[in-house]
Formats: structure tokens, C-alpha cells, sequence
């Protein structure tokens, strides 16, 4: 029974750090780094017939050029919502209506921008390494607990402690690697 608890505690806390570094992919994924990708456009929202949808509901979002997006609405009576909903999300990207398909443009970075992004990406990389530690806390004090109350050795809570360690040592690494995979991504002119 105690083992596995233990076995619970530690497969719990790799499906929750194993999130928090798929939140940290999808985050880097909508970052644009000079380059047309359609995870840029992820988090635009449309108002469409009253309600805010998310624009991959509505349309079809395709990458012709490095540099260029093309969004084509399913219903063809979206453009103009679909035109204004990017437009309030603030991209910095340059929008062309032609009929029902909306070109988008992506501009060349300037350097201060790449090094703003390039201090997004740690600061972003920071919180999610401290999501996970936060994990191995509290995963670390259920242990603990368990083993006061003796539903654990102490044995296997040393056991539990590390390989607890090591799940959180080789995420953290997947994270430092993503984080500096980006970096050099939005460094490359």
C-alpha cells in the first residue's frame, strides 16, 4: 500500500511538471521571432456573432513565406471580424484583405525588440522553473509526512526524494534547452 502511494505521488508530479513544461512550448511556439508561424496567432480571439472565439475556430491559417501568414475564414462574412480581432491583439504584423483571405505580414525585428524578447523568454523560463520546483515541494513535504506517519519507510522515502530530484533535474534541463533553442531563434536576423 505505502509503495504505492509513493508510486501515486511521484507519477502525479511528473504529469503536473510535464505540463508546466507544454505550457512553456506553447508560450515560446506563440512568440514571433521575425518569422511567419501560425502559433503566432493562437491567442487572437475574434467577436464572432457576439461572442469572442478563438480565431482557429474560424479559419484556416497557413505560412506561404517566411515572413508571411495567410488567414482564410470558413465563413466568408468574417473577414472584417476576423481583420479587426488581429488587429486588437496587437502582433505588430502588417494585415492585407484580399476578398476573403487576410495576408498578414511579418515585419523584420530590430535588435532592441530581439533582446526584449530574448529577456521574455528567461523571465518566462524562470517562472516555470520555479512552477516545477513548487511541484517537487510539495511532493518532497507529502513524503515527508507520509514518512512521520509511517505509511512510508524511510528508505523508500529516500528513494522517492531521489528520484523525485532527478525527474525535476533532467525538466528543468528540457526547459533550459527550449528556453535557449528560442533565444537563438529570435537572435538570428
Amino acid at each position: 500500500m505505502a509503495e504505492w502511494d509513493l508510486r501515486a505521488a511521484l507519477a502525479d508530479a511528473e504529469s503536473r511538471m510535464q505540463r508546466t513544461v507544454a505550457l512553456f512550448e506553447r508560450e515560446l511556439a506563440g512568440m514571433r521571432a521575425g518569422r511567419a508561424h501560425p502559433a503566432l496567432l493562437d491567442k487572437v480571439t475574434v467577436d464572432y456573432y457576439g461572442s469572442p472565439t478563438p480565431l482557429a475556430h474560424l479559419a484556416q491559417v497557413s505560412v506561404p513565406e517566411p515572413r508571411t501568414l495567410v488567414v482564410q475564414p470558413y465563413d466568408k462574412s468574417a473577414v472584417a471580424s476576423v481583420e479587426k480581432g488581429i488587429q486588437k491583439a496587437d502582433l505588430g504584423v502588417s494585415i492585407r484583405v484580399e476578398g476573403d483571405v487576410l495576408r498578414l505580414a511579418i515585419p523584420v525585428l530590430t535588435e532592441e525588440r530581439r533582446r526584449d524578447l530574448v529577456r521574455q523568454v528567461k523571465r518566462l523560463l524562470e517562472d516555470q522553473k520555479v512552477a516545477i520546483r513548487n511541484v517537487r515541494r510539495e511532493v518532497l513535504e507529502q513524503m515527508k509526512q507520509a514518512e512521520r506517519t509511517g505509511s512510508v519507510s524511510e528508505d523508500e522515502s529516500r528513494r522517492g526524494q531521489d528520484q523525485l530530484q532527478k525527474l525535476t533535474d533532467r525538466l528543468i534541463a528540457r526547459l533550459d534547452e527550449l528556453g535557449l533553442v528560442k533565444e537563438r531563434e529570435l537572435l538570428q536576423p
